[in-house]
């Protein structure tokens, strides 16, 4: 790794948001009663010169608390999925500098992993952790962008996981719909696991962002888990339909519906649904595989 200080001027708006993260995971690290440990975030934290009152700058402590059990929750999605199928290809959609793989993934000789982001992102990446390994590979680029999906497409017709953390909410909801339909057509089959927020989080961190310029605003939500099952109704060629077989709701995960003592304050919310539910992470299978 190398360990020369590097100020991440390159960073803004969104993918600013990946300092935040970071710096929660490694202060989360250094906890006795950790949730997660990353050794790595805290080594990059203290690689780079971060400014920490201005990273988690009006922040509480239940919100880092949940965003800590909704990465150790990817984590666990990654982990199972590759326990059924080691020789899966996995695709990190938007992995900022979450060492992931490291977690979850490092001893297994026979996965594909991906790690998505934009350029600067993944130069950052490169500079501050190092470059790719056998069987860990970087993509420069938007999600948005087809440059990506041919290369991992090399790979059929292994099973496919596609996590997005932190990645979907700052689309607009006919992106998410194309990309969503997208990887279930030229991947049927594949999992999606990912995280949204509801119309009122939505509403109140847009309301954040502007009172305390911290974040990124988001544009899409997610309503009802159940929406994205209607997705792409009646758009399939009827040779397709049994192939792609619609969009199926696996599982839904809420972390304020979580006992976890140490969300203080907010573990009331679980009795209340508009409330229990602002963020989730949500998993999906899309389509059927051939065969």
């Amino acid at each position: 790794m190398n360990m020369s200080k590097i100020t991440p001027q390159s960073l803004s708006g969104v993918t600013e948001t990946l300092l935040i993260t970071l710096y929660i995971r490694a202060l989360e690290s250094q906890r006795p009663d950790a949730l997660l440990t990353d050794e790595n975030a805290v080594a990059l934290v203290r690689q780079m010169d971060l400014d920490p009152s201005r990273v988690l700058a009006k922040i509480d402590e239940e919100t880092r608390v949940a965003t800590v059990l909704r990465n150790r929750e990817f984590d666990r999605h990654a982990k199972d999925f590759l326990a059924l199928h080691p020789e899966a290809v996995v695709v990190h959609i938007g992995c900022g500098l979450d060492a992931r793989f490291e977690r979850v993934a490092e001893r297994n000789d026979q996965v594909e992993w991906y790690d998505l982001d934009l350029p600067e992102v993944i130069e950052l990446r490169r500079q501050l952790i190092g470059g790719e390994g056998a069987r860990q590979h970087f993509l420069a680029g938007s999600v948005l962008d087809s440059a990506w999906l041919d290369t991992v497409s090399v790979h059929r017709p292994r099973p496919f996981l596609f996590l997005a953390e932190g990645v979907l909410m700052y689309l607009e909801e006919t992106q998410v719909k194309s990309l969503v339909l997208t990887l279930r057509e030229r991947f049927p089959g594949a999992e999606l696991v990912f995280d949204a927020f509801s119309p009122f989080f939505v509403w109140a961190n847009n309301r954040r962002v502007t009172r305390t310029n911290i974040g990124a605003r988001c544009h899409w939500a997610l309503k009802r888990s159940q929406d994205l099952e209607s997705w792409g109704d009646g758009t399939l060629a009827p040779h397709e339909a049994q192939r792609s077989a619609g969009v199926c709701l696996l599982d839904e995960w809420f972390p304020f519906r979580c006992p976890e003592p140490r969300l203080g304050r907010a573990r009331w919310v679980r009795h209340i649904p508009l409330l229990a539910k602002t963020m989730g992470v949500f998993h999906y299978r899309l389509g059927k595989m051939a065969g």
